[in-house]
């Protein structure tokens, strides 16, 4: 059961310093795409422009960023009715409900304000928490990606998800 003193927020500027640090522990840019050691201004340029095709959420526990979920609907014509997601939830709130959260909003707006028909996501073949969730909100595999990506110096593999409704 989610800890109802977490608030869901749009991700400003006010939060780049804690999302910069979020996705700098190593066991969090372990489960995702994010580089390590990645600076404030990369975070910076992400929360960018504004643009009604994304979405950028953030988890917030007593005003520090906890979780942070980032959706983005596809700009070309033939794709619009898709879009991808990626978040990352911090260590210490995993098997919390953050993530719930975080992904119950992202696809409420998918479906009452974007009208989109699919989301998808790529997760780590061996995430095994992060799987169970998308489960959870209807997101089937669709394929395995061997070696998508290079973890801890060594090739790993992916899973391609998505939710259609």
């Amino acid at each position: 059961m989610p800890d109802f003193s977490i608030t869901l927020a749009r991700f400003t500027e006010a939060h780049i310093c804690d999302v910069t640090a979020l996705y700098n522990d190593p066991a969090v840019t372990r489960q995702v795409l994010q580089m390590p050691f990645q600076s404030s201004e990369v975070w910076r340029k992400r929360l960018g422009a504004e643009d009604e095709r994304q979405l950028k959420l953030v988890a917030l526990h007593q005003g520090e960023v906890i979780g942070h979920l980032g959706m983005e609907q596809f700009s070309r014509v033939r794709r619009a009715h898709c879009a991808s997601l990626g978040m990352g939830v911090a260590v210490a709130w995993h098997g919390k409900g953050v993530g719930s959260m975080l992904l119950a909003a992202a696809l409420d707006v998918a479906d009452n304000w974007m009208n989109l028909r699919r989301v998808e996501l790529i997760v780590y073949a061996d995430n095994e928490a992060a799987i169970g969730l998308y489960r959870k909100f209807g997101f089937e595999t669709e394929g395995l990606m061997r070696d998508y990506a290079v973890r801890d110096g060594r090739w790993v593999d992916t899973l391609a998800m998505a939710r259609l409704r």
